[in-house]
């Protein structure tokens, strides 16, 4: 084992450049660059092998075992896949300190290192099994399955980070964990890439005009888009609403949400995920970003709306109010009421000024508060921690 003074570590992740689809896979990409600066970082990762992209990070990808992709039952595979690929993660000999995982994909892994290899084992939460009731749309019986796999992880980690505090009460309360072991960590910000662009190109190609309230995330019941169309039903005639929306859950949500915006004569959907210079345009030119969410441990997307100087109305949920500071930087609404979210939208539509003050103190807050050096900082001396036991 290294030298506590200077852990090493092996971050384990379903999602990684190019493959990133959420803010879990955000977080990590942004984590392992920073830390990488700091100590030796090595990734695997779910998907083909990766060349590093820099001096002091490896990375190295699984795919999953040839023979699951033969059942019949695909909600099934959704699950069988990572499993055979945490596997996979595990049977090349793990050479670091502290082995880190993100997302309950990898968890499995990480109990297993812990056991075969001798390893601490660290573990960040990014969403919460339990209060993902909707999941048993994606996974079926699968369902059971992936809490199973983010059970054992947590519960045998030697630390486990939480995103937010509201997330960290969530876990304490939904796993035998002690409580010291829990730590808050927040999510961070690239804010030399993320700031406000004065380039329209992105608007351009897509046919948007101003001013527009703005949408990015999954097509997931979690992040609340149903409700924010129902808001969009009522605004205020010239107002269009962009919907930067791709890698749904289930097909039937997919499908439920192209019926709705086809009723919709002011709506833009965006079916994909956009490159990040396009998505740096279209907060940059918001008159308003939107994040309905009905659950959210953190919402790295408020992060990035802010940095590029765009008020926020977002849900009083999980991790959110950490975020956005009510009244200053956005407008928090309750989760699930999309009268409240329309009263709030409109507010900040009726009040370009307010809304320019509350984007400028936005930026503001995330320099303070969310730059990743700062955070890969906080990460390795929770690593140095855990080393001393």
């Amino acid at each position: 084992m290294t030298d506590i003074q200077r852990p090493s570590v092996t971050l384990m992740t379903r999602e990684y450049p190019p493959d990133v689809y959420g803010g879990a896979g955000v977080h990590v990409d942004y984590l392992s660059s920073s830390l990488s600066r700091l100590m030796p970082v090595e990734v695997r990762c779910f998907g083909a092998r990766r060349s590093a992209p820099e001096q002091g990070l490896t990375v190295q990808g699984y795919d999953p075992w040839g023979e699951m992709g033969k059942g019949s039952n695909p909600a099934l595979q959704k699950v069988l896949d990572p499993l055979s690929v945490d596997l996979a993660m595990v049977r090349d000999p793990i050479q670091t300190s502290v082995v880190h995982c993100h997302t309950w994909y990898t968890f499995f892994a990480g109990y297993l290192a812990k056991l075969m290899y001798g390893v601490r084992l660290v573990t960040t939460i990014h969403s919460l099994e339990p209060l993902r009731p909707w999941k048993r749309e994606q996974l079926g019986r699968g369902y059971e399955v992936s809490s199973w796999m983010e059970r054992q992880g947590v519960e045998n980690s030697d630390a486990v980070v939480a995103v937010s505090k509201g997330m960290r009460e969530d876990i304490i309360a939904h796993y035998k964990v002690d409580p010291d072991r829990v730590v808050v960590i927040h999510n961070g910000i690239d804010l030399a890439g993320y700031r406000r662009a004065e380039e329209t190109s992105a608007l351009d190609k897509y046919g948007i005009s101003r001013p527009y309230v703005l949408f990015v995330g999954r097509i997931s019941r979690q992040k609340g888009i149903m409700h924010l169309l129902e808001a969009a039903e009522s605004l205020p005639e010239g107002v269009t609403v962009v919907l930067c929306a791709g890698s749904p859950d289930t097909p039937e949500v997919e499908a439920e949400l192209a019926q709705k915006v086809s009723q919709m004569r002011n709506v833009v959907w965006i079916n994909k995920m956009l490159p990040k210079d396009q998505i740096i345009q279209m907060y940059s030119h918001a008159a308003v970003f939107a994040c309905p969410s009905v659950y959210e441990p953190f919402g790295i997307i408020n992060l990035e709306a802010m940095a590029c100087e765009t008020a926020v109305v977002a849900t009083e949920v999980g991790g959110i109010p950490e975020v956005v500071e009510h009244g200053r930087t956005g407008i928090l609404v309750e989760p699930g009421n999309s009268g409240q979210l329309l009263n709030a939208i409109v507010e900040l539509l009726n009040s370009p000024e307010t809304a320019r003050e509350m984007g400028l103190a936005g930026r503001a807050r995330v320099e303070k508060h969310f730059s990743w050096d700062a955070i890969a900082r906080q990460t390795m001396e929770l690593y140095e921690t855990v080393l001393r036991g």
